[in-house]
């Protein structure tokens, strides 16, 4: 079988990370046809546009994509492409899993967790209203007049959607991730004492859905300031986390942290039957070209995207190739060494070219 795939390489370092990943999925044996298609600042450039329709036609008739990293401004600019993908699509689900690699620097042994974080509203789904604009001001007049607080005139707003249907469909698909992987516990992280009506529907939906789970994986809940004590302190008491969408990007994050950083970090991004891999990092523009980035995460979300699509043993054997290298600590990137300046290491085609030999 020969599985038609979208390739959106990125901008910046994703360029070659994209090329490492490919050359490494296709060193499994899976046969795949690419269809490379191009977003971000690249996209901009040529086509006028962040994200040309033709991006979002090549996934839904492909119904599989994997992007490297895509440059995101931070306080202007374009917004975030990678959002855009995610609501346009409705890949409602972003699975991220954070995993201990023996080599990897890292205080922590034995991490295994996963997210599954809500990719759908809460504060990131874009609603948002710019200060001093006449709008805005008539929205805080409007809250003011049903909330009776004060909200200072010279600020920006943004809105927190949380829905019945959307907290639903993500604890559910918690639930049934745990059991296809063989998970024992799900925690649905919130901050229900605070947000009553948000953060509370969301765990009134997910106490829900829980009870029908009871026998089947275990359910506990945690408010998410303390859940991030308790990640650094105890980590191995938890399994599958599932939280609201800006939790879960933070949560994530510092769950990466766990394992040794962004750079060994994979992700997913799942619909009703559509979904996008790519690594949690982003695209570090600055070593752009150089051959230098650990090309590790989106290796792994190869490696996810694999097991999407049933190709169990090549997933099994790309990630044993990857663990092994690692294990073995020559031929990886900087950033794996001991010393970040062990000039021993190599760049990011010659880490890929020694996880290729693996699988031969």
């Amino acid at each position: 079988m020969i599985y038609k795939i979208t390739l959106i390489p990125g901008d910046g370092t994703g360029l070659e990370i994209s090329e490492a990943t490919k050359r490494c999925l296709e060193a499994t044996g899976v046969r795949f046809e690419w269809e490379e298609v191009i977003a971000g600042e690249t996209a901009l450039k040529q086509f006028g546009e962040i994200l040309p329709k033709n991006v979002l036609e090549s996934i839904k008739r492909n119904k599989v994509a994997i992007k490297g990293p895509i440059i995101t401004p931070i306080a202007g600019g374009f917004r975030s492409v990678n959002v855009a993908i995610r609501h346009a699509l409705d890949l409602y689900a972003c699975l991220r899993p954070a995993k201990t690699y023996p080599g990897v620097r890292s205080p922590y042994k034995d991490i295994d967790l996963v997210i599954v974080r809500e990719n759908s509203e809460d504060l990131y789904a874009g609603i948002e209203f710019e200060e001093g604009l006449p709008e805005t001001k008539d929205l805080i007049r409007e809250i003011e007049k049903h909330s009776h607080k004060k909200i200072h005139p010279d600020s920006g707003i943004s809105i927190k959607p949380i829905s019945k249907f959307a907290s639903e469909r993500i604890v559910r698909f918690a639930f049934e991730y745990a059991i296809k992987a063989g998970r024992k516990k799900v925690t649905a992280v919130h901050k229900a004492n605070i947000m009553k009506f948000t953060d509370g529907l969301f765990l009134k939906v997910a106490r829900q859905v829980a009870s029908e789970y009871s026998g089947k994986i275990a359910f506990d809940e945690a408010i998410v300031d303390n859940m991030t004590m308790q990640l650094v302190q105890r980590p191995h008491y938890y399994d599958v986390l599932v939280l609201p969408n800006l939790y879960g990007d933070i949560i994530s994050d510092l769950c990466a942290g766990l394992i040794g950083g962004l750079g060994i970090a994979p992700g997913a991004n799942i619909g009703e039957d559509l979904a996008v891999f790519e690594p949690v990092h982003g695209a570090a523009p600055k070593y752009a070209g150089m051959n230098k980035v650990n090309p590790t995460a989106m290796i792994l979300s190869g490696v996810l995207m694999l097991r999407y699509l049933k190709e169990e043993k090549a997933a099994d054997r790309l990630e044993e190739a990857v663990k092994e290298v690692i294990r073995e600590g020559k031929s990886v990137t900087y950033d794996l060494k001991p010393d970040r300046n062990d000039p021993t290491s190599v760049g990011t085609k010659e880490m890929a070219d020694a996880i290729v030999k693996k699988l031969k």
